[in-house]
C-alpha cells in the first residue's frame, strides 16, 4: 500500500490511545452527560432491532462491497467502501474511505466524498502503485444506479455492482459524537471541543460473540485479553467523560486568561480541541478480517497527531492474529530485508537510492503493527516512527510469495476456505 493519506488528511486519528467497546447487546442509544458538563451528544439508534432481517447503521454511515472490472483490465476487483460519520468534522474531510483489490490480494487505497445533492461519489486512488510520479492518482466519478455504482475511473466507463451477501463478515457501522463546551457555565461561548467514536461490529456468523469481544478489546487498546470486553455504550461514555474533563481543565482557564488579557493574540481555533476514534475495514474476505483502529487528537498547536493500530482476525474462531501469531520466531532479519525492498515504490525511490533519503535511517525496521490480506501482509508505520510527519502514515505491502517461508501454518490467507499450510 502507499503513504496513507486517509489518516493524514482525516483523522483516523490517533495518538495511540484506542478506545473500544464490547460485545454486549450491540447497544442501545446512549444519552451521556458526564460531570454535568453540558456536552451536546449525538448517538445512533440500536443497530439491530429484535427480529429484524437487516442490521441498522448509524444514520449516514455504512460499509459496503462492490464488484466490477477496471477499465482496460480483464481482472475483476472488489471495492470495500465505507461512509464515515459527517460529524467527524475537521479531522475527517474525506467521508469515504476504502480499498479495492484483485485476485492477488494487494489492497489499493481510495478516499473521497459523497454529494447528498446529486447522490454521487467522488473517489481518488491514493496508493503509490497506481499514482504517476508527482501526480494525483486516478479519479472515480460515480453515481448510484439503484444498489450499484456507475460512472468513470480516469475518464473511462466503469460499473460496480453491489454485493449484498458480503464476501467476508457482515458489519454494522455505529457512531457517536459530542460537542463539549470549554466553560460549561458560560453559555455565551462559541468555543467547543469535539469528540467522536465510530465502530464496526459483526452482525452475523458463528463466531460473532467471540469476534465482537476481541474487536472491542482491540479498539480499546488492550494489550492483554484478560480484561472483560466493555459495552460500546460504556466505551463511549468513558471516552466522552475523559475528553470533557481534560478539555475543560485545560482550555477553560486559558479562555478566561485570554479574556482578561486582550493584548495577547491567540487563534481561537487553537481552543477547539478534537479527539476522534474510528474503525476501518482493511480486508474482509473469506475467513480473514483485518481492521484499523485509528485515532486523531488535536489539543492546540500547528496540527493534531494521529496513528492507526491494525489487527487481523480469523473469523472462524474470532481469534486475533497479531505479529507473533503470523510470523515464525527468528525471522525478523529476513522481514527487514523484504521491507527495504518493497518500500521503495511506496517511498518513491528508484533502485539504488538509499532509504535514508526519505526515512530517518537507511533501513526500514520491522514493525509489529501489521495486518494480513489474502495475498500478503501490510506493515503500517505511524508519523514520526520512521520518517518525518510530512511523510504521513507509511504502509508497505509484502506479497505472500515472498513471505511464505516466514509464515506460521494455518493462516487464513487464501480469501475463501483454503489455508496457507506448511
Amino acid at each position: 500500500m502507499s503513504l496513507s493519506f486517509v489518516p493524514r488528511l482525516r483523522a483516523l486519528p490517533r495518538l495511540l490511545l484506542y478506545t473500544a467497546a464490547a460485545l454486549g447487546l450491540l447497544l442501545t442509544g446512549c444519552n451521556s452527560n458526564p460531570n454535568t458538563s453540558a456536552a451536546h451528544t449525538t448517538t445512533a439508534k440500536s443497530p439491530v432491532a429484535a427480529g429484524s432481517a437487516e442490521p441498522t447503521d448509524s444514520p449516514g454511515t455504512w460499509y459496503r462491497q462492490y464488484r466490477g472490472v477496471l477499465p482496460g483490465s480483464s481482472d475483476s476487483i472488489t471495492l470495500h467502501l465505507q461512509c464515515l460519520p459527517e460529524s467527524l468534522g475537521e479531522a475527517s474531510p474525506s467521508r469515504l474511505v476504502g480499498f479495492y483489490s484483485a485476485a492477488d490480494g494487494r489492497p489499493y487505497e481510495v478516499i473521497g466524498n459523497r454529494s447528498a445533492a446529486t447522490d454521487s461519489l467522488t473517489l481518488q486512488d491514493m496508493s503509490a502503485e497506481v499514482m504517476p510520479p508527482h501526480q494525483e492518482g486516478p479519479r472515480w466519478q460515480l453515481a448510484f444506479q439503484g444498489p450499484d455504482l456507475m460512472g468513470t475511473r480516469a475518464g473511462k466507463a466503469v460499473l460496480l455492482r453491489r454485493i449484498h451477501v458480503p464476501l467476508g463478515m457482515q458489519l454494522v457501522s455505529r457512531s457517536f459524537t459530542a460537542n463539549v463546551p470549554a466553560r460549561p457555565n458560560h453559555p455565551e461561548d462559541t468555543i467547543t471541543g469535539r469528540v467522536g467514536l465510530h465502530a464496526l461490529l459483526p452482525v452475523a456468523g458463528g463466531s460473532r460473540a467471540a469476534l465482537t469481544a476481541t474487536m472491542l478489546q482491540d479498539l480499546r487498546g488492550d494489550s492483554l485479553t484478560t480484561r472483560p470486553a466493555p459495552t460500546l455504550r460504556a466505551l463511549w461514555e468513558k471516552q466522552l467523560s475523559s475528553f470533557t474533563q481534560d478539555y475543560q481543565q485545560e482550555a477553560g482557564p486559558m479562555l478566561t486568561e485570554l479574556e482578561a488579557d486582550t493584548s495577547t493574540y491567540r487563534p481561537l481555533a487553537a481552543f477547539r480541541y478534537e479527539q476522534q476514534t474510528s474503525t476501518h475495514v482493511l480486508w474482509n474476505e473469506g475467513t480473514l478480517l483485518s481492521i484499523g483502529y485509528a485515532r486523531y487528537d488535536y489539543s492546540g498547536g500547528a496540527h493534531g497527531n494521529y496513528a492507526t493500530t491494525v489487527c487481523s482476525y480469523d473469523t472462524r474462531t474470532g481469534r486475533t492474529l497479531r505479529y507473533p501469531d503470523i510470523f515464525l520466531p527468528g525471522t525478523e532479519a529476513q522481514l527487514e530485508q523484504l521491507l527495504g525492498r518493497y518500500a521503495r515504490l511506496v517511498l518513491g525511490l528508484r533502485p539504488g537510492q538509499p532509504l535514508s533519503e526519505v526515512l530517518f535511517e537507511n533501513t526500514l525496521p520491522v514493525t509489529r503493527n501489521v495486518y494480513l490480506t489474502s495475498g500478503g501482509a501490510v506493515f503500517v508505520y505511524s508519523p514520526y516512527e520512521v520518517a518525518s510527519f510530512a511523510q504521513g502514515e507509511i504502509r508497505v505491502f509484502v506479497p505472500v510469495s515472498a513471505l511464505r517461508p516466514l509464515l506460521k501454518p494455518d493462516l487464513p490467507l487464501a480469501g475463501k476456505a483454503e489455508l496457507v499450510r506448511k
